[in-house]
């Protein structure tokens, strides 16, 4: 009996280190197939880039994005989208965390208009850089609740919500997915205060306008030490909106981006 459970545990012993051996085999296999080397088998997710359903290219990959405070130190943060401080009146989707990220080249072009700026006596305000696709989603759905108006004496007291589509206030996709587009004002560092531009960030209507003159010659002046810093730093306008630049040479003029802002998506340097 002594014997035959001795060949019986050594039979046991060889057939399970036979399954082991296979087991190691099949998974050196798959990962020379896969042209990865073993130990870099990770199970985190790869970016991707998807097409939606409207044709446009939708990508998770933040690789080339940086926080904007890490790219412009001097830079003040008031991100509005985190707060509930803007025309929807809530926090918007995928605003996970009071930061801004912006593409690489975005962020170096914004660090030379903020030397130039502070230099003069003034800091940069950001409301707005990076703007994930499921924060325009959350807009265009706000924007088809007729009964949702409570930030309108605020915002757009001049229109009716019915117009903000067909005026392009609202779309459903924004230059700000691309990740290099921002909405800022200036900080004046004498006064310790935000300059006076004539009109409130994200306000619907003319008043907006960078060249609308229905304001004093002071803050038509501030637009303009605004708009001349951003401009000689390879920044363009938007003709309704004195906070908006986009960078004129942006690296993904096609592509829509939907990772939110969290600070695990893009790492300090």
């Amino acid at each position: 009996m002594k014997k035959s459970k001795f060949i019986f545990t050594l039979m046991l012993t060889a057939a399970l280190l036979s399954m082991t051996a296979c087991a190691k085999n099949e998974t050196v296999e798959s990962t020379v197939e896969s042209g990865s080397p073993a130990a870099e088998v990770t199970t985190e997710t790869e970016p991707h880039e998807t097409v939606g359903e409207d044709g446009v290219k939708l990508s998770d990959d933040s690789s080339d994005f940086v926080l904007l405070s890490e790219a412009v130190p001097d830079a003040i943060l008031e991100i509005r989208y985190y707060s509930t401080y803007n025309f929807v009146g809530e926090r918007i989707d995928g605003y996970e965390e009071p930061i801004a990220f912006v593409t690489k080249e975005a962020g170096a072009a914004l660090k030379e208009v903020s030397d130039e700026l502070t230099k003069k006596g003034y800091r940069l305000k950001i409301f707005d850089a990076y703007r994930p696709q499921m924060a325009v989603t959350h807009f265009m759905n706000w924007a088809l609740d007729a009964e949702d108006t409570k930030m309108k004496e605020y915002f757009y007291p001049e229109l009716e919500k019915d117009v903000l589509f067909p005026q392009g206030y609202i779309a459903e996709h924004s230059g700000h997915s691309r990740g290099s587009t921002l909405d800022l004002t200036l900080f004046d560092m004498k006064t310790e205060k935000e300059v006076d531009m004539g009109g409130t960030f994200d306000y619907f209507g003319e008043l907006s306008h960078p060249d609308y003159t229905d304001i004093t010659e002071e803050q038509y002046a501030n637009r303009m030490i605004l708009r001349e810093a951003m401009l000689n730093h390879g920044f363009k306008p938007l003709d309704e909106e004195w906070w908006h630049f986009t960078l004129e040479d942006e690296p993904y003029p096609d592509t829509y981006f939907t990772f939110p802002i969290n600070s695990d998506f893009v790492k300090s340097e």
